[in-house]
């Protein structure tokens, strides 16, 4: 007999345990499927672990800086073993807490493989066998995956995937990163600034290639200020493993090279989990491996819905923890309000940060906006000097004509905290008027963001 609940979520990530803790919350019975790790990718192989590594990288980094600060500090050396212990125990912690979660809000888990046999039904194969659920409701929530090309396949001892990284065997010597979006560039700033002899591959035509412009260059400049090698419009056509050691060929400009490396962190993209579910059965769309839904996360077929990564881009946790609860919100009858991608923020913990909301400047004169630009420099800002950090820029896009705010792009240390000021505005529709009017502490890192407005509006005070 199978067990009935109002809500079943297969995939214990980000999006699926918030997704479930709402419906909880919201008085629904709730289960929820995880066949590997509660708190998915993100908190065990993404987000969380990734964090902890950079962390300990920029502490090393300040640690060669000391003198720079009146400190003193003798031959500055790292424990990689330990560097990784620590990650590990950070994913474990919060891993521990999604799990006292559940118990909190008393919420079914069930660890297995699951499949969707009927409309409302789902199987799940669990060490003790097969068991049966029923619900008016299921949520998918089963992630993705990281992107695997001919020619560049990762055996976990060369050629590596981010999981591979997480828990490197060994500290590269001379090492490639295969693409240049946040995961791969993120590795990239860890292993570089742990002394790496670090080359980045990116075929199209700039690191970063969905950041604005200004931003982008003016990271690969401190990129490779760092070090770091930065080869763009290159494709990596094969990757030849012999003797411990991996030759890549670099086609650029019709030219095919080769370059030799002891490591090789492909970064590539990612692929939706949507295999063995039986969505096709179903008449589920899928689309590229990504499953196609409404702005409400709908699939199409009753009951359905899909959140987070398999639902298609941005593929962002904090994404799918909102589309998480408006799904749960939407089942249990509450008015519920779809996200608007114009208001959802991308950061990267690389060194220097990015991070941005919004229209690029480019985006913004394509959609066919007057627009106005602000920037503000670190170097203008008396916190980012006294904190050693006068490398960054604050950018803002508004429309002429309104003032709306259409987009925001920063680099520098800790923009990655900034932003959400710039993402509260863009979900308030807020004006340059605004934003000018709104009193900011001194001395603070914020004290740029009103200062980039200014500059829109040729009112700058410190620049």
């Amino acid at each position: 007999m199978a067990d009935n609940f109002d809500m079943i979520v297969i995939g214990a990530g980000p999006g699926g345990y918030v997704a479930a803790i709402r419906g909880a919350q919201l008085g629904q019975k709730v289960a929820i499927v995880e066949r590997e790790n509660l708190g998915g990718i993100c908190l065990n192989w993404g987000c969380i672990p990734t964090k902890a590594l950079l962390r300990s990288a920029e502490v090393f980094h300040l640690m060669h800086r000391a003198k720079e600060f009146g400190l003193s500090v003798e031959k500055p050396d790292f424990d990689l073993d330990a560097v990784v212990k620590r990650s590990r125990g950070v994913a474990k912690q919060l891993t521990a807490g999604v799990g006292h979660l559940m118990k909190k809000n008393k919420i079914t888990v069930i660890m297995g493989e699951a499949t969707i046999p009927a409309k409302g039904k789902v199987s799940v194969k669990t060490d003790k066998g097969t068991q049966d659920l029923t619900a008016k409701s299921i949520i998918l929530a089963t992630g993705a995956r990281a992107r695997t090309l001919p020619g560049l396949e990762a055996d976990g001892d060369l050629v590596w995937t981010y999981r591979h990284a997480l828990q490197p065997k060994r500290m590269p010597k001379k090492l490639l990163v295969i693409g240049s979006g946040a995961i791969g560039i993120e590795f990239a700033s860890f292993f570089n600034t742990l002394g790496a002899d670090t080359t980045v591959v990116e075929v199209m035509d700039r690191v970063l290639p969905v950041e604005d412009v200004e931003i982008a260059t003016f990271a690969k400049k401190q990129f490779e200020k760092q070090g770091m090698k930065i080869l763009e419009k290159t494709t990596v056509k094969k990757l030849d493993k012999a003797n411990g050691k991996v030759t890549a060929h670099l086609e650029a400009g019709g030219k095919t090279t080769t370059a030799e490396f002891d490591t090789v962190i492909s970064a590539v993209g990612i692929v939706g989990n949507v295999e063995g579910l039986g969505l096709e059965d179903l008449g589920v769309k899928i689309d590229r491996t990504h499953v196609v839904v409404d702005e409400y996360c709908r699939t199409g077929v009753e009951g359905l819905y899909a959140i987070g990564d398999i639902a298609g881009a941005p593929w962002l946790a904090h994404k799918a923890s909102h589309e998480g609860v408006m799904v749960a919100e939407l089942i249990a009858g509450q008015k519920a309000h779809p996200i608007k991608p114009g208001t959802i923020a991308g950061c990267t913990y690389c060194s220097p940060q990015i991070a941005s909301v919004g229209m690029t400047e480019a985006k913004a004169k394509e959609a066919g906006f007057d627009v106005k630009v602000g920037r503000f420099p670190f170097i203008g800002n008396g916190k980012a000097i006294a904190l050693g950090e006068a490398e960054g820029m604050v950018k803002t896009v508004f429309d002429a004509k309104t003032g709306e705010l259409l987009g925001a792009h920063m680099v520098g240390a800790e923009v990655t905290e900034l932003i959400q000021g710039y993402v509260i505005g863009r979900t308030l529709e807020t004006t340059e008027e605004d934003l000018m009017n709104t009193v900011f502490p001194h001395p603070t890192l914020s004290e740029m963001m009103h200062e980039s407005v200014l500059n829109a509006y040729g009112r700058t005070i410190h620049m």
